[in-house]
């Protein structure tokens, strides 16, 4: 239980760390970021969390940054709150990634409602801190479930049957799927939106739908349903399943790369130790040596960040604009500050090679091995 939940907080923070600095750098609005970091969040420690092929901490971190990428960058570009349109496009992402997986158990239709019913239940927990920030459940409370509010607290819920048995249709053809006419009772349950739309409409709920109202709001419902619930979350659970069989071949070289970083994890270290050694030492010779001769760097500062941040950029060869060295032994000083840093980090990587060359060997053989099974 308590890797479990190690395991969760791990992918949790991944996640919060992709998705809510891209949140604010869409939109400064602290709900829309809310909803993508929450949706984020539950899809992606409800899939890593997971057994089977669909499981995985990387798996669910990938998917959770998307899925909360996704329905923040909507969220960010809508007018208002946008909240009724953002549980389709986000439910039928999850599925198509989830799809799009490697050895994915997804193989007919029963497979998909179990699926879709799980992210639609994730995708509503995610919604939730968005929706109190925008008071929406404060309205819910106040006019009813049939309010906006209300409806957009139960979209991923609705559109459920509709995004499984489009991602059905959509993958029904491929080698392996079981049974190719959809349930019939999915096929009821992904007409059940459509009449409550109709339904709002008739007793006055939606009086204006694209702008059309009156004789033409029964054009407008149409066109709604036929971009918003046919073409958009088809082309996004396409895209969705695109984009993950694209991605995981490629993201394997990362678990890869994990054997030969613990291998190179304590040469690693050693070397930062003493690079950041090297810094430490030539900020203080920087600063002696203005104390001791005022001139010798030209806007020259007095605290000790100032050097340390002059010897990092010397480190990298690179100018540092607010300090210039002026005479010649501060022009001495800086090049002896650069034959050391350049030194030390080839005697080092030489050094470091050598002596871990046998291990890496080993790790390739083992990985070539695996490749051939």
């Amino acid at each position: 239980m308590r890797a479990t939940i190690w395991r969760g907080l791990r992918i949790a923070a991944a996640i919060a760390l992709v998705v809510v600095p891209f949140g604010y750098a869409i939109t400064g609005i602290h709900p829309d970021v809310l909803m993508g970091a929450g949706c984020g969040l539950a899809v992606g420690v409800g899939v890593g969390l997971r057994g089977g092929a669909r499981g995985g901490a990387w798996t669910g971190i990938l998917i959770g940054s998307v899925v909360g990428i996704t329905v923040a960058l909507i969220a960010g570009l809508i007018p208002g709150n946008g909240v009724g349109v953002l549980g389709v496009p986000a439910l039928a992402l999850a599925i198509g990634m989830i799809d799009g997986l490697g050895g994915s158990s997804l193989s007919g239709y029963r497979d998909v409602c179990r699926e879709t019913f799980i992210m639609a239940v994730l995708l509503t927990l995610g919604f939730f801190p968005g929706w109190v920030a925008l008071g929406i459940l404060s309205a819910v409370r106040a006019e009813g479930i049939l309010s906006f509010g209300g409806a957009a607290l139960v979209v991923p819920v609705l559109a459920m049957p509709w995004v499984a048995l489009l991602a059905g249709l959509l993958s029904h053809r491929r080698e392996g799927w079981r049974g190719t006419r959809p349930p019939w009772m999915l096929v009821l349950g992904a007409a059940l939106p459509v009449a409550l739309l109709v339904y709002l409409a008739a007793i006055g709920r939606i009086d204006e739908v694209g702008g059309l109202s009156g004789i033409r709001l029964i054009g407008g419902i149409a066109s709604l349903l036929f971009w918003g619930a046919l073409v958009y979350p088809g082309a996004v659970f396409l895209l969705g399943r695109a984009v993950t069989r694209w991605l995981q071949p490629r993201l394997r070289v990362y678990a890869r790369l994990a054997d030969y970083l613990r291998v190179m994890w304590v040469p690693i270290g050693g070397f930062a130790v003493g690079y950041l050694t090297i810094i430490v030492l030539f900020a203080g010779f920087y600063g002696m040596l203005e104390r001791f001769q005022p001139g010798a760097f030209s806007s020259a500062g007095t605290g000790v960040i100032d050097w340390l941040s002059f010897a990092f950029f010397n480190a990298l060869a690179q100018d540092y604009a607010a300090i210039v060295p002026v005479s010649v032994a501060a022009r001495a000083l800086v090049g002896a500050h650069l034959i050391l840093s350049v030194g030390w980090a080839l005697v080092l990587f030489a050094a470091v090679m050598s002596s871990i060359q046998p291990r890496l060997d080993r790790i390739a053989r083992s990985h070539a091995e695996e490749a051939e099974d």
